[in-house]
Formats: C-alpha cells, sequence, structure tokens
C-alpha cells in the first residue's frame, strides 16, 4: 500500500512502499557520477596529448613531411636546382612510374635488373640470417656452456662494426690474390674473381650439368621477356659477386638476431620445457613442438626487420661496385641514389623509393598472412 507523507510545504507526496528506490534522485545521481568521470578522462586525454605532443611534432616535421614532399617529387621532372613548389618544375603526374613499368627503354630495364639482383639478395640473406640467428641463440643459451658471455659479445661484435669499414676489409679478402682464394688453393681449388665475375650462380650449375648454355640460351628462356629482361636473365640467378655481398650481410646482422632471439628464449617458462622433458620429448621435438611456437611473435619480428632492410640494401652496393660488374649487384636503392644525385633526375628517383615502399608494404603484408596463428575449427557435435 503507497504511504503518503507530507512535504516541507505541507502538501502530500504518494511514495512507494518501504526500501523501494526513488527513481528520480537514482537517476541525479548516476548522471552526477558520470559527469565527473567523462571529465576526467577528458582532462587525462588531454595531458596525454600534451606530452606526447613533443614527438608528434618530431615525427611529423621530420618523418611525415619529408614523406609527402618525396611523393610530390615523384610526380615531377626535377633536377634539383629550382625549387619544387614554386612552380618552376615541370609536372609530369604518373609519367615517371610509367617510365619504370610500363615504357620500354634503358630505365625499364635497369629497374628490373635491380629488382631481380635484391629479390635473390632477400631470398638468400634472411633466411640465411635467421636461422644463423636462432642456431647461435640456442647455443649460447645453454646453461651449462661456459664462457657464455664471451661468445655473446664475439658473435655480436661484427653487428657494431662499421658496414663501410667491414666492406672495406670484404675488398681485400674476396680480391682475385685475396686471403679466400689463397686458402682454396690449399685444398686444390681455384677461386674467381670474386668482385668482377657476372655470372649467374644458377647459370653456371645448369652449364656444369650440360643442360643450358649462358652464352646462348634457347627455347622458352629466350624468347619470353619480362619487363626488358629475358626470363633466362630473371632464372639465372644472383652473380657471383652478389653472394659475396651476401656473405657479409648474413655475417653482420646475425648478431643482432641473435640477441632478439636470445631474449625470447629467456622469456620461455622453464616450467614448460621440464614438463616437456618429463614426457620424453628429445631434442628436435622440443624445438620444433616447444620453442618454436614460443618464438612465432618474435620470428615474424626477425623476418620483418630482415625484410626491410635487406630491400634497402645501399651502403654494401655503395662501397664494393656500385653496381658492378655488369650492374649484378644494383639495387632499387643504390639506382635511386644514383638517379637522383648522378643523373640529376630527382623525380625518377622518388618514385623508384616509393615503387619500393610499395612492395616492402605488400611483402609484409603477406609475411603477416604466411606467419599467422592458424586456430583448430571443430564442428558441432550432436
Amino acid at each position: 500500500m503507497p504511504i503518503r507523507t507530507m512535504r516541507a510545504s505541507g502538501t502530500p507526496r504518494t511514495t512507494g512502499s518501504p526500501g523501494a528506490p526513488d527513481s528520480a534522485p537514482g537517476r541525479t545521481g548516476t548522471t552526477a557520477k558520470a559527469r565527473p568521470r567523462r571529465a576526467g578522462l577528458r582532462g587525462e586525454g588531454t595531458w596525454g596529448w600534451l606530452f606526447v605532443s613533443p614527438m608528434v611534432l618530431v615525427l611529423g616535421l621530420f618523418m611525415v613531411l619529408p614523406i609527402l614532399m618525396a611523393l610530390w617529387v615523384s610526380l615531377l621532372h626535377w633536377d634539383g636546382q629550382s625549387n619544387p613548389f614554386s612552380g618552376q618544375a615541370d609536372f609530369v603526374g604518373l609519367d615517371n612510374y610509367r617510365t619504370l613499368l610500363t615504357q620500354d627503354g634503358l630505365d625499364r630495364t635497369l629497374f628490373a635488373t635491380s629488382l631481380r639482383n635484391n629479390a635473390y639478395y632477400v631470398l638468400l640473406t634472411v633466411p640465411l640470417q635467421t636461422v644463423l640467428a636462432l642456431t647461435l641463440a640456442l647455443i649460447v643459451n645453454q646453461r651449462l656452456l661456459r664462457g657464455r658471455g664471451a661468445l655473446r659479445t664475439t658473435f655480436f661484435f661484427p653487428s657494431v662494426t662499421s658496414s663501410i669499414a667491414v666492406s672495406t676489409v670484404f675488398l681485400f679478402l674476396f680480391q682475385g690474390s685475396g686471403a679466400v682464394n689463397s686458402m682454396l688453393s690449399w685444398i686444390g681449388l681455384k677461386g674467381p674473381n670474386w668482385f668482377a665475375d657476372p655470372r649467374g650462380v644458377l647459370s653456371l650449375i645448369l652449364s656444369g650439368l650440360g643442360i643450358v648454355d649462358p652464352e646462348r640460351p634457347a627455347g622458352v628462356l629466350a624468347d619470353h621477356s619480362l619487363m626488358g629482361l629475358s626470363w633466362f636473365e630473371w632464372l639465372a640467378g644472383p652473380s657471383v659477386a652478389m653472394c659475396t655481398i651476401v656473405l657479409l650481410a648474413v655475417w653482420t646482422t646475425s648478431g643482432s638476431f641473435m640477441l632478439i632471439f636470445l631474449a625470447a628464449l629467456q622469456n620461455i617458462p622453464r616450467e614448460l620445457e621440464e614438463s616437456a622433458a618429463m614426457e620424453g620429448v628429445n631434442r628436435r621435438q622440443m624445438l620444433r613442438y616447444v620453442t618454436l611456437p614460443a618464438l612465432r611473435p618474435v620470428l615474424f619480428l626477425v623476418l620483418t626487420l630482415g625484410l626491410i632492410s635487406t630491400w634497402q640494401v645501399f651502403d654494401q652496393v655503395y662501397v664494393m661496385g656500385q653496381g658492378a660488374p655488369g650492374n649484378t649487384t644494383l639495387t632499387p636503392a643504390f639506382l635511386s641514389y644514383s638517379a637522383g644525385f648522378d643523373n640529376a633526375d630527382f623525380g625518377q628517383g622518388s618514385a623508384i623509393a616509393f615503387i619500393l615502399l610499395a612492395l616492402i608494404l605488400v611483402l609484409t603484408a603477406f609475411q603477416r598472412w604466411a606467419l599467422r596463428e592458424r586456430g583448430v575449427h571443430t564442428g558441432r557435435t550432436r
């Protein structure tokens, strides 16, 4: 039964049964509590943006703005002598991209050659440096190994050495009369003139087997072409000189990735390994079913970093031949530099850089899709 009460003014008011909540004051209280909370969140967001604003300004000024400027330059025919934003440079639209991708000519042939060389460089360097880095991390992660600190320092030392200095040392080691060929002569082998040999490794193997004549390829390999290069030129493999640069890259980068793998290995719970050992698994099974699944995110990180760095290789190529011999060590990054600073065509150089950026983004997305964690889908039981 409702109870009639008296207000302060003397007018009656009907309320509900004793213990029933009063709806109007309740709504007012909830709203009053929500408003300070929202105001507090807005205040935290404002302070957050205030604290990160210096870094946002730095990134915008030194990264985003130059990227947008380079994108505009890629649409121009600009020699670098005038202001590209004053109208003195010729606006050519997508002509720089058409010249590199669709129009027959020397520019497209050189760009295709650089893509071929860099593709073989990536296919060799990324797997080798990843496997070597993981192997070294597994070795120095053993608890009973003596001198683990010294080994870690030794393996990591090439990664902190100047790439220019290491490239110069490799030039002396792999000369025709260098230390590498001298060591090969001890076992009866005659080493090639490494940095002056433009022959593809796969073509040399096929020639040794008598399958293909590298001097005069015939059939489908010679009759068909892609972007100005015949199929035989695409499939000839990396040159002997490029293989030397691959060895240099693997030796200098595996130490950094070893530390990344080592940190991930030390983060794996020991209980997981001990329980697997109690089940009687051997080392190979431990690596396949316990260690590698736990390293999946780190493996994706290492492969992504390796993919990006190998597609942007420049300093080793600049020091060890600048595309020689026969453009077999030419890469898109060096071609972009050469187009801008040697040929005074900064528009084409910027276009090469953005094509390379798009290629890296596509390959990274594909790599992420390939390494994603696939769940087990089970059907509905009846």
